[in-house]
């Protein structure tokens, strides 16, 4: 087989996820990157790409791609605190949403709170099949629509300000009907003797009934939130399993949740 041929036969399933990890990743692939950590052709990539494209997972660009962001957000560009928050650490948030894909198994059922953090795992799940996600967040029920392997059911509920949240009793029976295998709850602060807590009260009754269904609950949040204390209860850190941050949480931030036997990560 000549060389070139060997180096199409690369392209793969596994090699699509590896543009979508990049992606996610960085925030922005060039074509020349991937050729060179990828093996393959130009050809090879860029033909990726389009696949990708038409998919709704990346938008491409001269060179390479970036993120698609889907249109549902552009009436809230100047007037969401969701934008504000989103655009805030994206990068630890990106990081801390690829490591907590790495958690989904094939054929879970996961719970999905709302939150920007958490809108980056869904981003991060979105390529993969067979799971069904149960979520309160509007947008992320929105970013996973189109994916025909993916099932998404979202709880209903009042619609809580610009955050894309469902909350109420609505939410909460909802939640509270369903068994998963991981829920994903993101926070305001985390606290080794306080809990998990939120600024909106409304928001930690549904990501409390979403915690106490699950067989395991990962909170993902960056290390500002380390140590903070919000307004309202979500759930004491007993409740727990994993907690996965970034990297520049301090040995001492996470001292007291490893003593409490949370399984800790730094993405």
């Amino acid at each position: 087989m000549a060389q070139g041929q060997a180096r199409e036969t690369l392209v793969s399933p596994d090699r699509t996820e590896e543009i979508l990890k990049e992606l996610l990743r960085t925030g922005e692939v060039s074509v020349a990157d991937l050729v060179r950590q990828l093996n393959v052709s130009a050809a090879t990539v860029r033909r990726a790409l389009r696949s990708l494209e038409r998919k709704g997972l990346l938008r491409r660009t001269h060179g390479g791609a970036v993120p698609l962001e889907p249109p549902l957000y552009e009436p809230f560009r100047h007037v969401s605190s969701f934008q504000e928050q989103e655009n805030q650490r994206v990068l630890e948030k990106r990081q801390i949403g690829l490591a907590a894909a790495e958690l989904v198994a094939d054929g879970d059922t996961i719970a999905i709170g709302a939150g920007t953090t958490t809108t980056q795992v869904a981003r991060s799940i979105r390529h993969r099949k067979g799971i069904t996600i149960v979520t309160n967040a509007i947008n992320i029920a929105m970013e996973l629509s189109h994916r025909d392997d993916l099932k998404v059911m979202v709880t209903g509920g009042w619609v809580s300000g610009s955050w894309f949240a469902l909350v109420g009793p609505a939410a909460i029976h909802s939640a509270g009907e369903l068994f998963v295998d991981k829920a994903f709850i993101g926070v305001d602060g985390i606290h080794a003797e306080r809990g998990l807590t939120t600024n909106y009260p409304d928001q930690a009754t549904i990501h409390r009934a979403m915690v106490k269904q699950a067989r395991r609950t990962i909170v993902v949040a960056d290390h500002h939130k380390l140590g903070i204390v919000g307004m309202a209860l979500i759930c004491p850190i007993t409740d727990i399993r994993t907690l996965i941050t970034d990297r520049s949480a301090p040995d001492e931030a996470l001292a007291p949740f490893l003593a409490a036997a949370i399984e800790v990560q730094r993405a």
